[in-house]
């Protein structure tokens, strides 16, 4: 079959190769002048960077077999770490390596800051969401559902980690989709909740090796090519003049709308209605620093931005290179880019003032405005398939996950094994 996959995210990269895996002869569209979508590398100042800081988790199955798909072994460009929430004090969560659900009791038990109270307070909500299957009420908010824990546990733990997965605030993001995160990273076998902390740019990880990958076997990588038109033909499709018997659209929902607004006007008002959240990344340079961990937590408020902090120089990549990490950046990507990376280096400077050499300085800010789907409570998201032989790809489709690359890896192959089918 003559496949077109419209956008080269990870989730069109995904269609795309598991379509030519599958024997059939896909074309990738891409507008921009690379592929990688939302997770991409650009080069600034000779120095090769991200559009946004990226983590995986061990939970990520699907990306990783497709990293293996198109020959990146994950342990050469990823440093795989037990879960470590721990900030600048010493104090945090962190998981020893073994079984997640072992290994998180032990963390509990020893984390240091908590009294015995917030421990069992925080063991019995756990064992709580256990057997209720991580299954909540729909209407539920992360605030909610911890409203009962602790205030030191909902700062030091479910806040951070909220923020992190679903990139919306506890007192906005659903519960329900809060809690099938952590049900995969403790459930899904051992490993499952380490952190993948990539030591390589993102370009490298999926998108450069994938493309090689497609042009090798024989299909056709468009960059630079923003899809026009799409039309239904003889049982087929036709996107702009180039026939086609299936369709991946794998560009973004508003994208996904607009070329849907004639063949399914229903499912385009769908795709168009979603509200987004933004990320912001500042990188900051300070020469000599090495902060004691790859990853450091840190704790955010009306003054302090970032939720995390990056050592570049500690995952292999350049020494003296951070990327800090606004996450639910709504609020503060209104007061201005120039006003939030002011902001962040406060906070750097302060939070971690025994670690720098020299004073951190901005190098650049990265802002992602349209980063992920704000995941509130009974978010309504599109189905996957549009129409016979015509599937959506991406990580707004309806599914299990929040905005992640998982999340976009498994779209796409499910689209793709949809869209051939014939369904």
């Amino acid at each position: 079959m003559r496949v077109a996959v419209i956008g080269g995210g990870w989730a069109g990269i995904a269609a795309a190769v598991r379509a030519v895996e599958a024997g059939h002869d896909a074309t990738l569209f891409e507008m921009a002048p690379q592929l990688g979508g939302r997770a991409r590398s650009v080069e600034l100042d000779g120095v090769e960077l991200d559009n946004g800081q990226h983590i995986l988790i061990g939970a990520y199955r699907r990306t990783l077999a497709l990293m293996h798909t198109v020959g990146v072994e994950p342990d050469a460009v990823l440093q795989r770490l037990p879960l470590d929430l721990t900030f600048a004090d010493g104090r945090g969560l962190r998981l020893p390596p073994g079984q997640p659900v072992p290994a998180l009791l032990r963390a509990i038990w020893r984390r240091a800051g908590w009294s015995l109270g917030d421990r069992l307070a925080l063991l019995r909500a756990a064992a709580g969401w256990a057997v209720r299957g991580f299954r909540c009420d729909p209407a539920w908010t992360v605030a909610r559902l911890s409203a009962h824990l602790p205030a030191a546990l909902r700062r030091d733990l479910v806040d951070p980690l909220c923020v992190a997965a679903l990139n919306t605030p506890a007192d906005e993001a659903s519960a329900a989709v809060f809690l099938r995160v952590l049900r995969d990273a403790l459930f899904a076998g051992e490993g499952s909740s380490d952190l993948l902390l990539p030591r390589a740019p993102l370009g490298r990880l999926l998108p450069a090796p994938a493309s090689d990958w497609l042009e090798r076997r024989g299909a056709r990588v468009r960059l630079r090519r923003r899809v026009q038109t799409l039309a239904a033909r003889d049982g087929g499709w036709v996107v702009d003049d180039e026939p086609a018997d299936a369709v991946i659209l794998a560009c973004t929902a508003h994208e996904a709308g607009r070329l849907t607004q004639d063949v399914a006007p229903a499912w385009s008002a769908a795709a168009g209605a979603f509200e987004h959240a933004p990320i912001v990344t500042v990188y900051l340079r300070s020469e000599g620093t090495r902060l004691p961990r790859p990853m450091t937590a840190l704790h955010d408020g009306p003054r302090a931005p970032a939720q995390f902090v990056f050592d570049h120089g500690a995952l292999g990549m350049t020494p003296g290179l951070f990327a800090a990490v606004v996450s639910g950046a709504g609020r503060w990507v209104e007061h201005g880019l120039d006003a939030t990376a002011l902001a962040v280096r406060e906070q750097l400077a302060a939070e971690l003032a025994v670690h720098w050499h020299t004073p951190p300085t901005v190098w650049r800010t990265v802002a992602e405005r349209r980063a992920t789907f704000a995941c509130r409570p009974q978010l309504r998201r599109p189905p996957a398939r549009i129409a016979a032989r015509l599937w959506a790809a991406g990580d707004y489709v309806e599914g299990p996950y929040p905005s992640t690359l998982e999340g976009a890896v498994r779209a796409g192959e499910a689209a793709a094994a949809g869209a051939v089918a014939g369904r």
